[in-house]
């Protein structure tokens, strides 16, 4: 990979993981205002917006910072295995990602609820505070990773000692 293809991948890189950051930021505080409101009209508001900020920002931005941080490692000498913090990294991306596709559901599902003329602010709460905290945990596990991007812990894994 030449250098000026690998500051286009890491500038994209970069842009998708801090866009995933700033959009599960804003849908932490519309979740908190949606638990939180006694009005139902913003409670409804909050919700559907909040499904529609998670399929067509959070979603999408989670799997190309996904994508494009394994292409950018294969392209370097980091690597995709060579160092534990680049592995580390990965996995907790991945979790990431695999978990907010598995909470993808319950948001829509609390939108069409939201969306429904009986609709009232003490509905589904338990749902709602699901919600909430993995939101909130997803957001703390981002910075996780943002840290070890940024601080890159000495250690190589078995297979980048025997590389080297």
């Amino acid at each position: 990979m030449t250098a000026s293809t690998r500051k286009l991948l890491l500038t994209v890189h970069v842009a998708l993981s801090i866009g995933w950051v700033g959009a599960l930021s804003g849908f932490v505080v519309l979740s908190i205002a949606g638990l939180v409101s006694d009005d139902v009209l913003v409670a409804r508001s909050v919700y559907v917006s909040m499904d529609l900020i998670n399929r067509t920002v959070i979603v999408p931005f989670a799997i190309l910072a996904l994508l494009t941080g394994i292409v950018q490692s294969l392209g370097t000498p980091w690597g995709l295995v060579r160092h534990y913090w680049v592995l580390f990294k990965l996995l907790i991306i991945a979790t990431a990602t695999f978990m907010l596709l598995m909470k993808t559901g319950q948001i829509s599902t609390m939108a069409t609820v939201a969306s429904q003329p009986s609709f009232t602010v003490a509905d589904p709460s338990e749902l709602r505070v699901s919600i909430l905290v993995h939101a909130i945990a997803g957001l703390a596990v981002l910075l996780w990773a943002t840290a070890l991007g940024m601080y890159k812990p000495k250690g190589l894994t078995s297979f980048g000692a025997r590389s080297r």
